[in-house]
């Protein structure tokens, strides 16, 4: 599993229009897994610190505790107006809840630019990071992918 820092050393190109996406709209939807493996999606916010991406809850929200249960999420960015102009984003991997020093740490860093009141903060671990979109001509698809420690392939549909 690798980190957001690790994604951007390995496929840098790729990487920067993932954080492009993720950074044109504000929401977008997580895919968790309830305590009996049905699948949950919920709408969720993402942010970028230091090295890592990160995810944001609030208090008691179904989807902490599914990460907290069972890591495993899938993220898909906010598709935008339906035109397709702009490829879909996923990411998948393993979350892991940010605790004790380190959260209090992150807190002091933002405060004033935090909501108020208390948060699950995670960190999402990276296994692979999906870009699909039409191709040039708009006649097919076009798939890319990374996974830790490969190099970016692109596939045509």
């Amino acid at each position: 599993m690798a980190t957001w820092k690790q994604f951007e050393t390995e496929a840098p190109e790729l990487a920067t229009i993932v954080h492009a996406q993720l950074t044109a709209t504000k929401h977008h939807v997580i895919a968790t897994l309830r305590a009996d493996g049905a699948p949950r999606v919920s709408g969720t916010e993402v942010d970028f610190d230091g090295d890592h991406l990160t995810l944001g809850s609030m208090p008691e929200a179904r989807k902490a505790h599914d990460l907290q249960r069972d890591p495993r999420y899938a993220l898909h960015n906010n598709p935008g107006d339906a035109s397709m102009t702009v490829a879909d984003v996923k990411i998948s991997g393993r979350a892991e809840e940010v605790l004790g020093p380190e959260f209090e740490a992150y807190q002091a860093a933002r405060e004033g630019a935090l909501p108020p009141g208390p948060f699950h903060l995670f960190r999402l671990g990276i296994d692979d990071v999906v870009l699909a979109g039409l191709n040039d001509t708009r006649t097919g698809m076009e798939i890319t992918l990374w996974r830790p420690g490969q190099p970016v392939r692109t596939f045509a549909r």
